[in-house]
């Protein structure tokens, strides 16, 4: 396998044979030797050699492998039908919604194997997925979706509604009002709120940027920073705005036909010619390229 050219160590690509999890460059003995974005290091949640297949036919994802490092925040980054809302599907228990399986493979969250876990338990044990798409109950209030949120705790929980209102204020503002009335940015703030209210130790986010004008976008972003800063809460993003994805994360992985082709720190990957020209839109030179330019990138990357 041809290797991505002017790649640190750090990044490592799976081998040709489809191998998940393997580095490239194993040999050198760097990082990518170690085996994970912070080898040794405080996992939160670990995928392993996961497989996917739909409707007992339709093979997803491929033998895919991550890790999740407590406390950080991880992009996963791919073109449409990568597999990477699968992934996230597979990790909080959804995929018999969809007649999905996992049929090889664990998902293990904070130790324990949750691969064939209810997805009331997932949440229970602190793991909230904010869909792509938004999917707010349209006929309750604000308010009411974010208590709803909060259906699995036994606590007090209404200190933490306090603290969504802090995070999006214009929630507050209009907490009374039916959920199906608000703007796209609104209801993405309110997706992202509810699953606050479960209080989540790790939170994926699918796709938050989708749909959403530039400055809500850096808005909805710059919270989802705040919230790993403030509340010390482990994220895990699908986006496929690489660069604002990579700006905010820790570390990366790259997707392509349900496997991880490449991983790294994230400011690593943004840096890699490979990434800046695929994800990115930029030549070697750094200049902006047409999607014409790299329509026909299949056929050309490095890491394939």
């Amino acid at each position: 396998m041809g290797q991505p050219h002017g790649r640190d160590h750090a990044l490592r690509a799976t081998s040709a044979s489809g191998e998940p999890g393997q580095p490239a460059a194993a040999a050198a003995g760097g990082p990518a030797a170690a085996g994970g974005p912070e080898a040794g290091g405080d996992l939160l949640l670990a995928v392993n050699n996961v497989e996917v297949i739909y409707e007992e036919v339709i093979l997803v994802l491929r033998g895919l492998s991550m890790e999740v490092p407590r406390g950080k925040v991880v992009a996963l980054l791919g073109s449409n039908g990568a597999g990477k809302s699968t992934t996230l599907k597979a990790i909080s228990g959804l995929l018999p919604s969809e007649n999905g399986e996992i049929t090889q493979g664990s998902v293990v969250f904070d130790g324990r194997d949750v691969t064939h876990a209810d997805p009331a338990d997932i949440v229970r044990l602190g793991v909230s997925q904010v869909m792509e798409g938004r999917r707010v109950f349209g006929h309750l209030t604000v308010e009411e979706n974010l208590i709803a949120g909060a259906y699995t705790r036994r606590d007090a929980w209404r200190d933490d509604l306090e603290m969504v209102y802090g995070y999006f204020p214009g929630l507050e503002d209009r907490r009374s009002s039916d959920a199906g009335y608000l703007s796209g940015g609104e209801q993405q703030m309110l997706s992202i709120g509810r699953a606050l209210m479960s209080t989540p130790r790790l939170l994926m986010l699918d796709e938050p940027s989708l749909g959403l004008a530039p400055l809500l976008v850096a808005e909805i972003f710059e919270i989802i920073e705040r919230l790993n800063r403030e509340l010390d809460t482990t994220i895990l993003i699908v986006e496929q705005n690489a660069r604002l994805a990579l700006d905010i994360a820790d570390h990366g992985y790259i997707m392509e036909n349900g496997r991880i082709v490449l991983d790294g720190p994230a400011d690593q990957l943004g840096s890699n010619p490979d990434v800046q020209e695929f994800y990115l839109g930029l030549s070697e030179s750094g200049e902006r390229r047409s999607y014409r330019d790299v329509k026909h990138y299949k056929r050309r990357k490095r890491w394939l």
